[in-house]
């Protein structure tokens, strides 16, 4: 990574947030083009001295194409629909227009596993998913693969588990009145901080290669997965309330978005982000991790 390097972010949200928020705080200054269709997070890159790129679907293409001579540095944080690859479906051509890029990363999802009825998966397990949306990631991590092998350029797939961070937390969740207690026999999944993500695809950035091969996948995930009314009933501990009731899962009145969230369990290793990117967790199991929030007032 030298100075002459910049970053175009495609999506920019809350994870990506948090990766700018870490290249802000570093000696490079990399330079941070990034798009959005919502005119808060607009207001978020200026913050943080970012040229953002508000996409409205009216000669978006033309916004873009000034921005990308110098790119050195590609990062999809925009998700997939049942029509595929957002950035794919709409700009797959101006990849030719970056003739410096060296680096691709793609923000995917655990949910490519799908169900492993609570057993470990790592990068190499099947690929399971029954949800519609892990099946429209899995085409798209091999839509990017198929493009970091054509090209040679080194693209990194990012696997994460359930995202959480300032503003987005048990705490939070708890404080809306919107925690639930819902209880399912064998019901694990991993979740990851934002600041996590943020370190991890950062690492990736510096660390393109490995054993020549010019593609890599990497679970993004805390070391510790657990049943999600463990995790309320911990954070009402530390707020000092009492937690929610428990309700059997086939009692609970959810959204058919969040009982789809359980119809999944796994741990998810996170062993290659360790030994390829020398990844120490900031932010290792949500016990320690909501403690430390709790403590420092590092939640809102």
């Amino acid at each position: 990574m030298t100075s002459q390097n910049s970053l175009f972010i495609f999506g920019y949200g809350f994870t990506s947030h948090h990766l700018a928020s870490l290249i802000r705080n570093k000696s490079d200054h990399l330079p941070i083009v990034a798009t959005s269709r919502k005119v808060e997070r607009i207001e978020k890159m200026h913050a943080l001295d970012i040229t953002p790129i508000s996409l409205t679907g009216e000669h978006d293409e033309d916004k873009i194409t000034p921005h990308l001579e110098k790119i050195t540095h590609l990062l999809i944080s925009a998700g997939p629909s049942e029509n595929g690859d957002p950035f794919l479906n709409q700009f797959e051509t101006l990849l030719e227009k970056m003739p410096h890029l060296k680096w691709i990363g793609y923000l995917s999802t655990t949910a490519v596993y799908g169900n492993h009825d609570g057993a470990w998966v790592d990068e190499d397990s099947a690929l399971n998913a029954g949800l519609e949306r892990g099946k429209w990631r899995i085409a798209a991590e091999n839509k990017w693969l198929s493009i970091g092998r054509n090209t040679k350029i080194p693209t990194h797939i990012f696997r994460l588990s359930g995202i959480f961070g300032r503003g987005r937390n048990a705490f939070t969740t708890i404080e809306k009145g919107k925690a639930k207690r819902v209880i399912k026999k064998g019901q694990l999944f991993n979740r990851i901080h934002a600041d996590d993500i943020a370190q991890t695809v950062y690492a990736s950035m510096y660390n393109p290669y490995h054993d020549g091969d010019y593609t890599r996948i990497y679970n993004v995930a805390d070391d510790e997965a657990a049943p999600p009314q463990d995790v309320i009933a911990y954070a009402c501990s530390l707020m000092g309330i009492s937690p929610p009731p428990e309700v059997q899962f086939e009692e609970a009145n959810m959204s058919a978005m969040a009982r789809s969230f359980y119809s999944e369990s796994k741990k998810v290793s996170n062993d290659r982000i360790k030994q390829e990117l020398g990844i120490t967790l900031l932010y290792p199991n949500y016990k320690q991790t909501l403690k430390q929030m709790w403590e420092e007032d590092d939640w809102r």
